[in-house]
């Protein structure tokens, strides 16, 4: 049976708590990590009443896409919903798991599955993180070379978008004096050295720096291996805020209104006064996303998805863009699906629910 730490591995490899934004609080918030996990359930919201949803189908964890504690507490009373969701979750031994704007931030997130139901083509992030990624330069005697290089890609070094296993290498010379008291793999203490080496380098995402460097130790057949390890500027294609792409043909703006209604399941949505272009290009984020907005337009978007607008951030399309506003809840909830795909895919025979609670506290009169 599979322990709530293997769930939650699962997770974190899709989304690696690094990439969470430094006001989030993404992760398991509360519960034993080492218990066996016997069904999890997945929500937008951990709330009293997901929990009892919990209960009643026999799941000890509960995935949720936003934190149930965002803000430090300094007591456990039960005078809020987010203490008394706290004190059911410890009293019945369930653990809550969040998975948030790290997952806001990775390819095949929040925004790829918005995307996805729009059926965009041509996707990409629209704003993508810098310094994530990491470059290592290392020293390698020539017929060692390959094995580190296995061991440093098994890490996960070496991944560029859909080409795995890249490095790049160049032949020379490595020159060494090893002390009395060294142990060299090739030569002798107190007598100088010149071995054929190749000059190996690997890129690699930088939360897994620890990773690949211990590889790169355990691989390397010197006692003391010579490298570099650089912060890159470079875009990650992979890690980033928001998605754009393409419909498969062009809309009027109110004919595209009509279309995101129906793919989203919408009730209704704001947005704002409707002018003779068409839509084409559409940029997307869950949540709220309004600070996207420039950066949409920069890239061209016709029309921009997210939620959360505040009523003077309306003005500031100029007339450029089509702004729809779905709502928070509207554009996040089909998180669950991105949660229920990747637990299933690794643990086909374990217990995964879509919660039935509708956690939206925002309500509607038409």
């Amino acid at each position: 049976m599979a322990k709530i730490q293997d769930i939650i591995n699962v997770l974190e490899r899709l989304a690696p708590l690094r990439y969470q934004e430094s006001y989030d609080n993404a992760g398991l918030q509360t519960g034993d990590a080492h218990a066996e996990a016997t069904g999890a359930l997945l929500t937008l919201d951990c709330t009293e009443a997901v929990l009892d949803e919990a209960l009643e189908k026999g799941c000890n964890l509960v995935v949720a896409h936003h934190p149930v504690i965002f803000k430090g507490l300094k007591s456990l009373t039960g005078r809020s919903y987010v203490e008394r969701t706290l004190i059911k979750a410890i009293r019945h031994n369930i653990a809550i798991y969040a998975s948030h704007t790290n997952l806001d931030n990775v390819l095949h997130g929040v925004n790829t599955k918005i995307a996805d139901k729009l059926e965009l083509q041509n996707q990409r992030i629209l704003v993508n993180k810098p310094q994530t990624l990491m470059q290592l330069v290392t020293f390698v005697p020539l017929p060692q070379t390959e094995q580190v290089l296995q061991a440093l890609h098994q890490a996960g070094a070496g991944n560029i978008g859909e080409y795995s296993n890249c490095s790049f290498q160049v032949a020379g010379t490595g020159r060494f004096q090893p002390s009395d008291r060294a142990n060299p793999a090739i030569g002798e203490p107190g007598r100088p050295e010149q071995v054929e080496e190749n000059r190996v380098e690997v890129v690699f995402p930088a939360y897994l720096q620890s990773k690949v460097m211990a590889a790169l130790k355990q691989a390397h057949p010197y006692e003391e291996v010579a490298h570099y390890l650089y912060t890159l500027e470079n875009q990650n294609q992979e890690v980033g805020i928001g998605m754009i792409g393409d419909l498969t043909e062009a809309l009027s703006e109110a004919g595209f209104l009509a279309y995101l209604k129906s793919k989203m399941q919408l009730q209704g949505l704001r947005y704002t006064s409707i002018g003779s272009r068409n839509v084409r290009r559409v940029a997307v984020c869950g949540g709220a996303g309004s600070f996207l907005l420039k950066d949409a337009i920069k890239q061209g978007a016709d029309a921009f998805v997210t939620g959360d607008f505040k009523y003077h951030e309306f003005f500031d399309a100029e007339g450029r863009i089509l702004i729809a506003d779905i709502g928070h809840y509207e554009s996040e909830v089909y998180t669950k699906e991105i949660f229920y795909d990747t637990i299933s895919k690794n643990f086909p025979n374990f217990a995964v629910l879509i919660s039935e609670v509708n956690t939206n506290p925002v309500r509607y009169t038409f």
